[in-house]
């Protein structure tokens, strides 16, 4: 009998839950590494729905607003913001008197994002409403056919649907003013 054989199997078996530990603490030492110096920023994600087109949606309104979905979005010829959020949703709170700010400067478009109409349409009367156009996504599968990772989650959409520009953080007055606008205004066609 080959003893040798099952006992090195054997300590592989064992070891491989220690070097998944390892590796497991070691991403996370090096996360907190990152958020000591600063450089670790956990709404950084990857975009890759970046200079893509729209996923294919189609949203009903929240009235008295009118729905949209991906021809309305693919029609346009100029830029537009699509915001996802929710009543129940603290950041998209703090974030909504910047929306009002500046619902002039740029159309917003939003999307109640698994939320009850009635709680929607409350917080948006308590809130002010920003949205020139308000789509209701209640069991959250546009919000998943768009990759979302939570609300508020913004999308600057450029002219024919094309997906120019994300974040997954609140909106500030600093990210309006010194990077959604300059970039709405070289999307503008002529």
């Amino acid at each position: 009998m080959n003893t040798s054989g099952s006992t090195t199997r054997r300590r592989l078996l064992m070891a491989l839950p220690l070097a998944g530990a390892g590796a497991v603490g070691v991403a996370f030492w090096k996360m907190l590494s990152g958020m000591q110096h600063g450089s670790f920023n956990p709404h950084d994600i990857n975009a890759p729905v970046l200079d893509r087109p729209v996923p294919d949606f189609n949203l009903p309104g929240l009235p008295p607003a009118e729905g949209f979905g991906t021809a309305e979005l693919k029609a346009l010829t100029a830029p537009v913001l699509v915001n996802f959020f929710a009543s129940w949703c603290i950041p998209c709170v703090a974030e909504m008197p910047t929306l009002m700010a500046f619902k002039d400067q740029l159309p917003i478009w939003g999307v109640a994002y698994k939320d009850k109409p009635d709680n929607a349409a409350a917080f948006l009367r308590h809130s002010g409403n920003p949205f020139a156009r308000l789509g209701n996504d209640p069991q959250g599968r546009a919000g998943m056919d768009w990759g979302l990772s939570g609300v508020p989650e913004t999308f600057l959409i450029g002219p024919g649907g094309v997906i120019r520009w994300h974040t997954a953080t609140p909106l500030s007055e600093d990210i309006i003013r010194g990077t959604i606008l300059p970039l709405a205004a070289r999307l503008k066609t002529p």
